[in-house]
């Protein structure tokens, strides 16, 4: 069964929408990394962003104001002692490194398993989406949004969304 590719708005918004808490696996510290720059953007915008990064973690330090963690499920259990689950594991990581971190996505309950631009896995997409999560590859999560709710529209991007209704609630 092949790797069903999510390329519909209506997907793409709806997982942008409901996935609330997103623990970034390959989150830089580093302000100018793509992985610093589009998760600060989320966050900006609502999201809860939960880092995994295991050398930050070994310190004990954090990445924009969250504590970073060693991986996704000692996340995951630190989030649960707040009454907080994760909703989607966003990889910044080498497509070979993708397999565990599906593993983990499936064990903690996550519904997504997000896989950046450049990322391909589809033996582990098809392993999560046979668990139920919703696997989108080689997208980015900032850009996604940005698109499909409103962000590039203001500065004269042609998004091919075209809409005279203004959102009844922002999804922010």
């Amino acid at each position: 069964m092949p790797l069903q590719t999510p390329d519909t708005v209506s997907t793409l918004r709806d997982v942008l929408s409901h996935c609330r808490t997103l623990a970034v696996v390959g989150l830089s510290p580093q302000w100018n990394r793509p992985s610093h720059f589009a998760a600060k953007y989320m966050q900006a915008h609502g999201y809860r962003i939960i880092p995994v990064n295991p050398l930050v973690a070994r310190d004990g330090g954090d990445i924009l104001g969250e504590r970073a963690y060693a991986s996704v499920t000692e996340a995951a259990r630190a989030m649960k002692d707040q009454g907080v689950a994760i909703d989607m594991v966003d990889c910044f990581r080498k497509s070979e490194d993708i397999p565990p971190l599906a593993e983990e996505a499936i064990a903690v309950g996550a519904k997504c398993l997000w896989l950046q631009l450049g990322v391909f896995n589809e033996a582990a997409g098809m392993k999560a989406e046979a668990a139920g999560l919703q696997v989108i590859e080689n997208r980015c999560v900032k850009i996604e949004h940005a698109r499909l709710f409103g962000g590039l529209g203001w500065v004269g991007v042609n998004t091919r969304v075209i809409s005279a209704k203004r959102l009844r609630q922002l999804p922010y």
